[in-house]
């Protein structure tokens, strides 16, 4: 068993944070969620949140008594600041700075804030993110350097010892679903693909191989690349 007993798992409802909750209640005797309404374009993963959460609970009876309770948080704000295809009906665009349109300027500094005022309100020790370094399209707050930064600023700022764990910080959509599998077998990998949700457009009627999207966006298309990868790997072994 881990030093820390206790996590709080930023939890959108999509794929990465499912993997991350999965693993965290694999190891945590007790686990809570949060996830965020800043208006994004693909707010259904609000609505899918509950869904995935109540069959965590259902298919995986050992892991139900370490599941706690589900917080959601308001930043209207990200919104109001504008300038973001997640969060205004825009075409997916690179900007000139290099970044994705899709990058939403401290969104992931926020969500971590926050999460570290929660943690410390419900005495909660580890805060569990999906960021990544490896499939990821360049946001500067998914880095491995960002997080070590949140982590030393929260614990200074809150008198209190917080640890930011990154499962995915190294590995990229194929070994993504590949720890799914590990941690939960075919029924989590199952529920991930049904339940969860990643398209930035919102798109619940399409359902590919890989789970409902529409099969183009760049979010889509890391979660599709990552499938077929992982789905080629497991066909060969």
């Amino acid at each position: 068993m881990p030093l820390h007993t206790t996590a709080l798992v930023l939890f959108s409802g999509g794929q990465d944070s499912a993997t991350c909750l999965a693993e965290a209640l694999s190891k945590y005797q007790r686990v809570e969620t949060l996830g965020f309404d800043y208006g994004q374009r693909h707010r259904v993963e609000l609505d899918v949140r509950g869904t995935v959460l109540a069959k965590m609970r259902e298919r995986f009876p050992e892991w139900a008594p370490r599941l706690g309770e589900d917080h959601v948080l308001t930043l209207a704000a990200l919104a109001q600041l504008g300038g973001s295809s997640l969060t205004e009906e825009v075409a997916f665009a690179m900007q000139a700075d290099g970044l994705p349109n899709t990058f939403v300027p401290g969104r992931n500094l926020l969500f971590l804030t926050l999460a570290g005022a929660l943690a410390y309100r419900r005495g909660l020790q580890v805060i569990v993110t999906g960021v990544c370094e490896t499939d990821f399209s360049g946001y500067p707050d998914c880095r491995d350097d960002t997080m070590k930064a949140m982590q030393l600023a929260l614990s200074l700022g809150l008198e209190r010892r917080l640890v930011i764990e990154t499962p995915l910080m190294w590995i990229d959509k194929a070994e993504t679903w590949a720890l799914a599998h590990r941690l939960g077998g075919q029924p989590l990998v199952d529920l991930i693909v049904e339940e969860t949700h990643t398209c930035y457009l919102g798109d619940r009627e399409h359902r590919q191989a890989w789970g409902y999207g529409c099969g183009e966006c760049p979010a889509c298309d890391l979660r599709k690349k990552g499938w077929a990868r992982y789905s080629g790997q497991a066909a060969a072994g």
